[in-house]
């Protein structure tokens, strides 16, 4: 499954941005979607570099269970591309023994500088079954906003 992309201009320049993508610390700060946190425990930004984060749900709701454990989204990721200030390319493997989530997803962000700041673009491909187009769609835009909030 792939779903469409998620696009926001950003009052920044596309070096503030690639700056903010490719650093650990910012990374946690931002990349979770709206009721989680992050925790990095290895993070190499180059091409070929890997890294492995989990989401943590802040408050789990009833009947929603993460992937990895109850309360845990584990990921393992590679960075297959890095164009400075105008392309990362991610392959990304959710750690989790329900099939519903096995695979290898590619997520491609694209920078485009625009007349007042930058042009994001997210794009998925190969997202796992497990997780609705609804809630992808979801969790994207939420990052997306987060990556604007913490830049602005």
């Amino acid at each position: 499954m792939s779903g469409s992309p998620a696009v926001s201009p950003i009052l920044a320049p596309a070096r503030a941005i690639f700056r903010a993508m490719t650093d650990a610390e910012s990374v946690a700060s931002w990349r979770p979607p709206k009721g989680m946190s992050a925790r990095i425990e290895a993070f190499d930004p180059r091409p070929g570099g890997t890294y492995r984060m989990a989401f943590i749900y802040d408050d789990p709701v009833p009947g929603v269970v993460g992937k990895t454990s109850a309360r845990e989204d584990m990921f393992t990721g590679r960075f297959a591309e890095l164009v400075p200030y105008e392309l990362i390319v991610e392959e990304v493997a959710f750690q989790s023994d329900d099939p519903a989530f096995a695979g290898m997803m590619r997520v491609t962000t694209t920078l485009a500088e625009v007349a007042d700041g930058t042009r994001v673009t997210i794009a998925c491909e190969n997202v796992s079954l497990g997780i609705s187009a609804e809630d992808h769609q979801t969790g994207m835009a939420s990052t997306l906003r987060n990556l604007v909030t913490f830049i602005e």
